[in-house]
């Protein structure tokens, strides 16, 4: 799809000339308007990937989960079947860089998390349209993931993220809730 090619590769680009002061700030306020909502208040385990680079930064969600004594739980991807699963994490120190510079757990220290234990899911993505549809990262993982996964999920994202639509394919799930900067946006409605 030349569309969907095309939106990525235009939102990258935005996300790589953002300044690390507005980056910080905004990530800052995307993760004080998560920490507000009652979704993350009423769940006892989240899973969330950690962020690189450009995207909304997640490191500070991993200590709120922490000191709240909630489970985290991170995907490990494998390639060879294109799937994922979430394993529980309870330090940094449990993660190791795979491939793509990714950070995942590390198999042996960690133990599985099933999509029925996952309260709150944080979906990554590229962009979001408002009714919730995503461009990810292209490997297809989430998408697949989410015909699994039955409970509440919540993008985080810069409002720039937000484009006006999104093409969608016939297996796209969209997401509940998209967190940016400026505005807490339903997608379910």
């Amino acid at each position: 799809m030349e569309k969907k090619f095309e939106i990525r590769n235009e939102v990258k680009r935005m996300l790589k000339n953002m300044g690390h002061e507005l980056h910080a700030d905004w990530s800052n306020k995307i993760a004080e308007t998560l920490f507000e909502t009652d979704y993350w208040q009423e769940a006892n385990t989240i899973g969330l990937t950690v962020s690189k680079g450009f995207e909304v930064d997640t490191k500070s969600l991993f200590i709120r989960c922490w000191q709240e004594k909630k489970k985290t739980a991170v995907p490990k991807c494998d390639p060879n079947i294109k799937e994922m699963e979430f394993r529980e994490i309870k330090s940094f120190d449990q993660l190791e860089n795979v491939y793509l510079d990714l950070q995942e757990p590390i198999f042996e220290q960690t133990t599985l998390i099933t999509p029925k234990e996952i309260d709150l899911l944080i979906v990554p993505g590229i962009c979001f349209d408002r009714r919730g549809h995503r461009i990810g990262y292209g490997g297809g993982y989430f998408d697949r993931y989410l015909h699994k996964y039955a409970n509440v999920t919540i993008a985080l994202a810069f409002s720039f993220q937000i484009v006006e639509e999104v093409p969608i394919e016939s297996h796209d799930i969209p997401v509940d809730i998209i967190i940016t900067e400026k505005e807490l946006v339903e997608c379910r409605k």
